[in-house]
């Protein structure tokens, strides 16, 4: 019986979504497969162009420019807080360009939370898809770290700045 346990527990395991399994549309119409960062951290966050928070964009770009070596920063546009992100995805774009500079990948505008909510995060803010923990999306710009394995470490809300020590002490 033990040994039965343990087969579907391995089994599980390697069964388990890992966020290397995702790839998602990006804005420039390609995909973004984040199994090209293995060995990489990872920053995912729900952004929003018309949001308090919006200007964190510098702060993403000044991050992203100093650790992209070792990080990945994907934002992802939705429209869940607010209906600050009423654009689309050709004017998200070229806001992002235009008004930040926005060098990392950014996808397809999706939903993060609701009915409707993109896979992505579900599976970040689930503990029974990620094993690791439950996070809520209270607002945007909340920010989820992955360490170079993979596996989901830290969950930020939106006040936490983007170059804040909560979120460098795990680059450096």
């Amino acid at each position: 019986m033990i040994k039965l346990i343990t087969a579907i527990l391995a089994l599980w395991i390697i069964a388990a979504p890992s966020i290397y399994d995702f790839k998602v549309p990006s804005l420039e119409g390609n995909t973004i497969d984040f199994s090209q960062y293995k060995g990489k951290y990872i920053l995912v966050v729900n952004t929003a162009s018309k949001c308090g928070y919006t200007k964190q964009y510098a702060d993403l770009e000044k991050l992203y420019e100093q650790y992209k070596s070792n990080l990945v920063i994907i934002g992802f546009p939705a429209n869940n807080f607010g209906q600050q992100e009423p654009g689309t995805n050709d004017e998200i774009k070229e806001f992002c360009s235009k008004n930040y500079g926005v060098t990392f990948p950014m996808a397809e505008k999706v939903s993060v939370k609701g009915d409707d909510i993109h896979p992505l995060f579900k599976w970040l803010t689930s503990k029974q898809e990620n094993g690791v923990m439950d996070a809520e999306i209270k607002w945007n710009f909340t920010k989820f770290l992955l360490d170079k394995n993979g596996k989901l470490v830290a969950v930020f809300p939106s006040a936490v700045t983007p170059m804040s020590d909560e979120i460098t002490k795990y680059l450096n």
